[in-house]
């Protein structure tokens, strides 16, 4: 497991890819935008590092980064955490748009 001082990394219950993620802040607080300066730092530090892991553990093509933020953008556990979600060439048909895929009808433009 990554960790630091005031946050950690650990592997995500329901993965959606192999080596997906989860960087978790050790203080109890729901919404990502009532994280204090120092925590986001730590946060985006921790980010950085797993990114690092995971490029040499598992050689994805690229990443998806996400935060879900209130029950309205697809929040289930009321604590913030950071998806760090690696991707393979082929896992999808198409990915085009990325994130924007969250409202499936807007992913391509």
């Amino acid at each position: 497991m990554l960790e630091s001082n005031l946050s950690y990394a650990i592997r995500d219950a329901y993965p959606v890819n192999v080596g997906h993620l989860l960087i978790i802040p050790r203080r109890h607080v729901t919404d990502f935008f009532d994280l204090q300066p120092n925590e986001i730092e730590d946060l985006m530090s921790l980010l950085w590092e797993a990114k690092e892991r995971l490029a040499k553990d598992y050689r994805p093509d690229g990443f998806n980064v996400g935060v879900n933020v209130d029950t309205a953008a697809g929040q289930t556990i009321p604590h913030v955490h950071i998806h760090l979600i690696p991707r393979y060439l082929g896992d999808v048909e198409d990915p085009t748009g990325g994130v924007r895929g969250v409202i499936p009808w807007k992913a391509k433009y």
